[in-house]
């Protein structure tokens, strides 16, 4: 056995000694004074991206990265296998629409690189598909994808916006259903990251009111991406005479989702202040005037248009979990609300009004329940397999159409009839490129630092032994109010199928359990996000499923964060990270455009008490030097508009000079992707080929 380990370590200094050297990263450092705390900051000089120096380090440490990974013997089978499971799955429909009997849906279809719209006859007929607008057609190299669609409310035109490279910087243009012809109405300036955007159709599809970011030259250059309001356009002028209809009073950071009513009538406006969680709502009325509907200090999350004129609101106010209102039209005043469903032991996840029936999603910790109410009283549970989740939900006709996966069981919309209470599986189902049927999903718990029970679930083959050597894979989020639910990833497969443990953490910071379990993670309350990762990770261990050596953890985004805070709080505890997408200088965050959007989540260094939180955990602070730090493989994309590259960068440096256990840290830098959204298929097999390359040399998988 120690033979055999020093050939193991042997290799992996060998290999390291193969390695391009680190790129030369001095030490320029710039001092600031954060609330009478003097802070240095080293690497301040790689934040600008468009530094020729910064852009030569950068390509540099591709180069190494890619030294290192494409000289790893298992990385071509790696590929094999990715494509396999990525390029062999059936098509997938997303975000199923109805609009005059007509059903749109975003259609997967490997292996193309983007999906596309279709329009169906039939639930039960996929073959009845027909392309209404092809980014791959548009674009054939794959760089352009959609940021969201709206079918006009006769089912006639369709508006699309579109993006390239995963920036989310998005466009409108207009489609007809019926020919697939573009029309000649474009739109610049909808959608953007974070605060994405929004369209609804008026009435007879004459026009649609849009969410518009600033013109250049009508504010100062660091607005640009701010400040969003709605505007009008009627189709088949030039979008330099829409017309200002909403959006002056709105914050600065302000998040806008517009809803139209089924006839028409009234237009919704949800403006959230930021990503913390709090909303605004405001209506659009026959009369052609806006008025104010909610405020911040209502806690309303969440609001739809029922049939009958009325609308509903999901309220939060003295009720973590969620209660629903019902508001009578033409007023719509919210001194009129009637409670029709009172808070449960589950929180409210979504909701969907029909004729005489309200479908309500609950977030039961994680998996997801579903309810028909109607009437006052009448309440009945739709069945849906255990441990699963609800993904969209729609109405065709009388029916009602959900979409639902697990961890075993890939994505698949079903029908529910609420006259028989009948759940019939449609055809649009995805098919599992590999058979999960020797895999086993376990619901345990963790306790936290504070005695919180944190959930996790176990993805394991049958009979897998816990023996302490399963190389295990934690990942987490704990953040916005998002909850991890269960969902379908055939990538799973791979690391199953040599020997692995896959868990999924639900961590304090989402919204599993309603809007407190979402509170006690923000703010100044985000270290206990990290106090129940690590519970999450030493349960693990003490439950023999791993041990330190052969444990990884992976994250993306906020949780990139996650994985920053694990690495710099408990080095010991991990042998590899893997990290998309993070942000690590919570510092600097706000300074960057898509930062100030994350103060009403994460808290901002204005206020002295968010400071001192903030620079508590702020992984890029709390490197230190000599420190045994495992090996971490940071990606990150060129386009990305929500977290800056610039995090990446930092920290790689920061790591790369402090670390003594000769463990690698690489950065990855993608030149066609952003955030993730948009990443044509190829470029999501390269990157899932690198990371489990990394992981399966780092963890000793052969």
């Amino acid at each position: 056995m120690r033979s055999s380990f020093l050939f193991f370590a042997l290799t992996m200094i060998s290999a390291a000694q193969e390695l391009p050297p680190i790129p030369p990263t001095p030490k320029k450092p710039v001092t600031e004074d954060y609330q009478g705390v003097k802070v240095t900051d080293d690497y301040r000089w790689l934040e600008p991206a468009s530094d020729p120096q910064v852009k030569e380090w950068a390509d540099q440490q591709n180069a190494r990265t890619r030294a290192y990974l494409d000289a790893l013997p298992m990385r071509g089978a790696i590929i094999d296998r990715l494509n396999e499971l990525y390029k062999t799955q059936t098509v997938r429909f997303d975000d199923l629409k109805a609009r005059a009997g007509v059903l749109f849906a975003i259609e997967g279809q490997p292996p193309k690189p983007q999906s596309f719209i279709v329009t169906l006859s039939s639930v039960d007929d996929p073959g009845s598909a027909r392309v209404i607008v092809d980014p791959n057609a548009l674009d054939p190299g794959g760089g352009t994808s959609i940021d969201f669609y709206v079918p006009s409310l006769d089912g006639k035109l369709i508006a699309v916006c579109l993006s390239k490279n995963g920036s989310e910087d998005g466009s409108v243009s207009v489609f007809e259903v019926a020919t697939g012809k573009q029309l000649p109405d474009a739109i610049p300036r909808v959608n953007y990251p974070t605060a994405g955007g929004s369209l609804a159709w008026n009435a007879d599809a004459s026009g649609f009111w849009y969410t518009r970011y600033p013109h250049a030259g009508e504010r100062a250059e660091a607005d640009l991406n701010f400040y969003q309001q709605v505007y009008f356009h009627r189709l088949g002028t030039d979008a330099s005479e829409d017309q200002y209809a909403l959006g002056k009073e709105f914050p600065r950071i302000a998040e806008t989702q517009l809803t139209s009513s089924d006839d028409g009538k009234y237009v919704l406006a949800r403006v959230a202040d930021g990503d913390g969680g709090q909303f605004l709502h405001y209506i659009l009325n026959p009369d052609g005037r806006w008025h104010q509907l909610t405020r911040l200090s209502d806690q309303i999350s969440d609001a739809a248009f029922g049939p009958d004129g009325s609308v509903y609101l999901l309220s939060r106010n003295n009720a973590p979990m969620g209660k629903i209102l019902q508001l009578p039209g033409p007023n719509h005043s919210l001194g009129n609300a009637k409670l029709v469903v009172t808070p449960g032991r589950s929180s409210i996840d979504g909701f969907l009004p029909a004729n005489g029936h309200l479908y309500i999603a609950y977030m039961a910790g994680g998996p997801s329940k579903l309810l028909d109410k109607s009437g006052t009283k009448s309440e009945r549970t739709i069945d849906l397999p255990p441990v699963s989740s609800i993904g969209g939900m729609a109405l065709f006709g009388d029916a009602l159409l959900f979409e639902n996966q697990s961890y075993t069981e890939p994505a698949a919309w079903y029908r529910y009839d609420p006259a028989s209470g009948a759940v019939k599986k449609t055809a649009l189902a995805e098919t599992s490129p590999a058979d999960f049927s020797d895999v086993e999903v376990i619901r345990s718990f963790a306790i936290s630092k504070d005695g919180t029970h944190v959930p996790m679930n176990i993805i394991r083959r049958k009979g897998t032994r816990l023996d302490g050597s399963n190389p295990t894979l934690l990942t987490g989020y704990g953040g916005y109010g998002i909850s991890y639910s269960p969902d379908f990833s055939p990538r799973r497969r791979l690391w199953l199928d040599h020997g692995g443990v896959w868990v999924v953490a639900n961590l304090r910071g989402g919204g599993e359990f309603g809007e407190a379990w979402h509170d006690a993670g923000r703010l100044t309350k985000k270290q206990n996000v990290f106090d129940d990762f690590i519970a999450c990770a030493e349960t693990l261990i003490r439950m023999k499923y791993t041990n330190p050596e052969k444990l990884a953890i992976e994250g993306a985004s906020n949780g990139g964060l996650l994985m920053g805070a694990a690495l710099t709080q408990r080095p010991d505890l991990f042998r590899a990270v893997v990290s998309h997408v993070g942000i690590y200088d919570m510092l600097r965050l706000e300074t960057f455009p898509n930062g100030a959007f994350n103060v009403t989540e994460y808290g901002t260094i204005k206020d002295r008490d968010q400071f001192r939180a903030l620079y508590a955990y702020s992984p890029y602070q709390h490197v230190k030097d000599g420190t045994d730090y495992p090996a971490v493989l940071f990606l990150t994309g060129d386009h990305d508009g929500r977290v800056d590259p610039m995090n990446s960068r930092k920290m790689t440096a920061r790591l790369q000079a402090a670390t003594r256990s000769n463990r690698p840290v690489f950065l990855r830098t993608s030149s066609t992707s952003g955030h993730g959204f948009g990443t044509p298929l190829n470029e999501r097999v390269a990157q899932d080929a690198d990371v489990f390359s990394f992981l399966f040399d780092q963890l000793g998988i052969k």
